[in-house]
């Protein structure tokens, strides 16, 4: 199972009508032949799979893992001021291709629809 790295975008949304290229997410996660994450994949891996916050205000950039607990998968982030774990809503049963939406509960707040704009080959650095 080859890691993918998935960009998503803020998507429209009642408070950004137009979205926002300028926030969303960069993650690496392992994904199926039908773009779903893989749980086996994962945890084979798990130590490479990263999720980065990306927002034109620097203190809502965060670093943090894609953590997998029960059925649920989170953004787990390890600095206080990172905020606190992020859930999607069904992550597990999405398939992350250009084009799809996510929905992200960031920081605990109202959930916000995110377009998957970029399915790539992750190349460790």
């Amino acid at each position: 199972m080859s890691l993918k790295q998935v960009v998503l975008r803020l998507a429209r949304n009642e408070e950004f009508p137009n979205g926002d290229d300028r926030q969303g997410y960069v993650l690496i996660a392992p994904l199926s032949d039908d773009g779903v994450i893989d749980l086996e994949g994962w945890r084979a891996q798990k130590e490479l799979c990263e999720v980065r916050r990306f927002h034109p205000n620097p203190s809502e950039e965060a670093d943090g893992w894609l953590t997998h607990n029960g059925s649920h998968w989170r953004f787990r982030y390890d600095e206080d001021h990172e905020g606190p774990d992020e859930g999607g809503y069904r992550l597990g049963d999405h398939n992350f291709r250009p084009g799809e939406y996510i929905t992200i509960a960031s920081h605990g707040e109202t959930p916000l629809v995110y377009i998957i704009t970029e399915v790539t080959p992750f190349r460790p650095h």
